[in-house]
């Protein structure tokens, strides 16, 4: 421990401004390799996640975005008039999301429902860590209506609770029986960009079939078109609906099958990906450059203590021993930093009441962050393994006479 402490205060730290840059450096390559590791990681959650949608004869609906909307002049007649075409002809995956409600809850957090027919939830397979699952064979306003409702709101209100709330979107009172509880942070990830998820800690998902919409207002409606995705069809069906929409609506309406959406996204996303680490590489080797060179040169002004070391039996093993022992502080300290400031941005989610993106985790963190942080552990270790080996192997070149000299 001596030793180690001469070599961190009179050799390491004797430049101690090259020290902070190339900290600071490290710093940054860690931060953008994380963030990079865990962007690739939840792009792969995903597209495995909505590899379901992406096979023939399913089409995923979007509104084009040079479309000019008026949601004004859409009447609940017209779009009553949408669904009894889409029930009489196709079959439709339907998932409408983000009705916030006010409903007291131990977080005090704002809960959102979200409406799923029967053909989502077959598609979604949600998990469930209580309960059992939702009850599309119900008759609207005669009976209690079954929900799911997410990990936050389980201990508010547990399984066989009832809930007696006006719904956002039929403007009724409804009153709904908690039947089963998602797991902690059950999500979903956008079909145009698999790597962006909405969480579901602190909704309720509440069924949706035929009966409920003839009762729901036009927000669902409109809403539930969004994303709606047509099974077991074909590009023209597709097409058919879209003029459908056109007519009835006003609305222009984009039909692509998932594979088209995986393409569209990446096309920006690769390219955005590779400049990432491409400035993540740079970094990496002006890193090792830099702490290599700062090394030698502290040496080099202490070469007469250090050849001293050297005689009373400092060993080159022992040696490479302090330059793993100096390093592993330095990146244990980085990612202690990096896992802080994770742990923060995850944190502030609660404190600003952030329902969709409240998540559960260790010390804050999910899954795909302690994966992303292995990432960077080993990519660390890569970076300590060549600094220590090459700065030994130019130690070795330094003939011992001229410390013996000085």
């Amino acid at each position: 421990m001596r030793i180690l402490r001469f070599f961190i205060t009179r050799i390491f730290l004797k430049r101690w401004i090259l020290v902070l840059g190339m900290i600071i450096l490290l710093f940054l390559a860690n931060y953008l390799s994380f963030t990079t590791a865990r962007s690739v990681i939840s792009t792969f959650q995903g597209y495995q996640e909505i590899e379901t949608l992406n096979q023939e004869g399913t089409f995923i609906s979007n509104l084009d975005p040079n479309s000019e909307a008026d949601f004004g002049n859409i009447k609940i007649d017209d779009t009553q008039k949408v669904y009894e075409y889409l029930n009489n002809n196709y079959t439709y995956a339907l998932q409408a999301n983000g009705f916030v409600t006010s409903l007291d809850n131990k977080h005090k957090m704002d809960v959102i429902f979200n409406y799923i027919n029967e053909e989502s939830y077959k598609i979604n397979q949600f998990r469930l860590s209580q309960g059992k699952h939702l009850n599309f064979n119900y008759k609207f306003n005669k009976e209690k209506m079954p929900v799911l409702v997410g990990a936050g709101l389980a201990k508010t209100y547990p399984v066989g609770s009832n809930i007696e709330i006006t719904d956002p979107v039929t403007q009724q009172l409804v009153n709904l029986k908690v039947q089963g509880v998602l797991k902690k942070n059950s999500h979903r990830s956008n079909f145009y960009a698999p790597n962006s998820k909405t969480y579901f800690n602190f909704s309720i998902f509440l069924p949706v079939n035929e009966g409920f919409i003839q009762s729901a207002g036009r927000d669902l409606h409109v809403g539930g078109l969004m994303d709606i995705a047509l099974l077991d069809s074909t590009k023209e069906k597709a097409m058919n609906v879209k003029e459908h929409l056109q007519e009835n609506l006003g609305l222009d309406f984009n039909f692509f099958n998932q594979q088209e959406n995986f393409n569209y996204f990446e096309d920006y996303y690769v390219d955005s990906l590779k400049i990432i680490c491409t400035i993540t590489l740079i970094l990496l080797i002006i890193i090792v450059c830099l702490a290599v060179w700062n090394n030698l040169v502290c040496i080099r002004l202490m070469i007469k203590d250090f050849t001293i070391n050297l005689l009373v039996g400092l060993s080159y093993s022992k040696l490479r021993a302090i330059f793993y022992s100096y390093f592993g502080i330095l990146f244990s300290i980085i990612i202690a930093i990096l896992i802080v400031i994770t742990a923060i941005n995850r944190y502030g989610f609660w404190l600003s009441k952030d329902s969709t993106f409240a998540t559960y985790g260790i010390f804050g963190l999910i899954s795909m962050d302690w994966m992303a942080l292995l990432i960077v552990l080993f990519i660390d270790f890569i970076i300590g393994f060549t600094i220590v080996e090459l700065t030994i192997r130019k130690i070795k070149s330094i003939p011992i006479s001229v410390g013996v000299l000085q």
